[in-house]
């Protein structure tokens, strides 16, 4: 009984031990809120009394930002971004147009034919004059069309009138009503010559239709005086070496005839083509300014290029068999090149020079001759109607050689 007691006598001190705790701590926290509280009331007194050392301002900012937020009046914030690249496709953008291939085709059990849009592509204002305003794009574009029509930037859509086409250069040049063409939507004409790889190009066109029109793309010039082989028979034999610039600018369907303009705003390249293939990506190509400003001038004013021609028919002698090289041509074993004529047009240069059928040409001006491309190459690219050509060739295995004076190939 006494152990109890004992028990009972300790738990009760024990218990009025914890009692004064607690209550020391209520009388703490109590205390501690009482002072903040003060110290929130005086601060503001004491702030108007100027008798705090520091100053108390509100954020402006959070102030608005609440304000804005609660009462709904938050504004959006508008940027003017301003670059080259904006700068150049502001200058540059009026001047290239949306062209629509349009052909008549006739439908079964209809007796008139109706208009369908074939194709579109794009296309450069690179002149007006007077009341005209003259348009460069590709041949490709605008090939087999039975009627033209070009989309301004502004949406305006115009006729046109289809001035001449080259196939081999891959250009064309159409004529539109320039009388509401500003002076600022012609095109301003760069120097191709003068471009370096690595430096930035921007190509405006309109690529997948003219839903996508004034599209802007941006890469650098991957490569200079590239040349790309084409086929333009469709025979599967290469006629011609394209000479082109390379870019990784993205170039679609749509895009061509279009405008390749340097960081200035100026035309240095008419978009043409590009490679498609499945393990290649970024390869975009255009037709240098330089080397299509005389084409295109040509085909202002003629209709046509003046280019000059030999009159003949030509072969080359690496598809003629080793046996007939030998046995019919007669050539040297070394000799496995040049071109065979096939035949010589009556009254033509190089039936006046002397030139006949199965003579071998392997040089032009002491240039070699490998094939086909080599001679048009020289020839038009390097000699122009009436100049004076020297000509190697072999005949019945003897080498000769004889001097033609070239005419212009529309008189043929």
């Amino acid at each position: 009984m006494g152990y109890y007691d004992d028990q009972d006598i300790n738990r009760e001190g024990r218990t009025k031990q914890k009692g004064n705790r607690g209550g020391m701590f209520l009388a703490g926290l109590l205390g501690a809120i009482l002072g903040a509280i003060l110290i929130i009331i005086a601060i503001p007194q004491l702030h108007n009394l100027n008798v705090l050392p520091y100053s108390i301002q509100p954020d402006q900012d959070l102030k608005e930002t609440d304000e804005e937020y609660h009462n709904g009046t938050k504004k959006n914030v508008s940027v003017n971004v301003t670059t080259d690249v904006t700068k150049a496709v502001e200058k540059s953008s009026d001047s290239v147009v949306g062209i629509s291939n349009i052909r008549s085709q006739s439908f079964w059990g209809q007796s008139e034919s109706q208009d369908q849009q074939a194709g579109t592509g794009s296309g450069v204002i690179y002149k007006k004059e007077g009341n005209k305003a003259y348009i460069a794009t590709n041949n490709h574009v605008i090939e087999g069309a039975d009627q033209l029509e070009v989309t301004l930037s502004d949406g305006t859509k115009v006729p046109a009138t289809l001035r001449g086409a080259d196939v081999w250069t891959d250009l064309a040049v159409l004529e539109i009503d320039g009388s509401s063409i500003a002076k600022d939507s012609v095109a301003e004409i760069g120097n191709s010559d003068e471009l370096k790889a690595g430096e930035p190009v921007i190509a405006i066109g309109n690529p997948l239709g003219l839903q996508f029109s004034g599209s802007v793309t941006q890469g650098v010039v991957s490569g200079v005086e590239r040349t790309i082989p084409v086929d333009i028979n469709q025979d599967g034999m290469e006629d011609w070496n394209a000479e082109v610039l390379q870019t990784d600018a993205a170039i679609n369907p749509g895009n061509s005839g279009g405008a390749l303009i340097n960081i200035s705003g100026q035309l240095i390249g008419i978009n043409s083509m590009k490679i498609a293939q499945e393990a290649v990506e970024g390869i975009g190509l255009a037709i240098p300014i330089n080397y299509a400003k005389p084409i295109i001038d040509d085909l202002e004013q003629y209709g046509e290029v003046k280019r000059p021609a030999m009159g003949v028919m030509l072969e080359d002698v690496n598809r003629i068999s080793a046996y007939h090289q030998q046995e019919t041509l007669k050539l040297p074993k070394e000799v496995n090149y040049g071109v065979m004529i096939r035949q010589v047009v009556p009254n033509s240069p190089a039936a006046q020079a002397g030139l006949q059928e199965m003579d071998v040409i392997v040089e032009l001006d002491g240039e070699k001759v490998e094939n086909l491309i080599d001679l048009r190459k020289h020839l038009y690219n390097n000699k122009d109607v009436n100049d004076q050509m020297k000509v190697t060739y072999y005949r019945n295995g003897e080498k000769k050689e004889l001097t033609m004076k070239l005419t212009d190939e529309s008189r043929l």
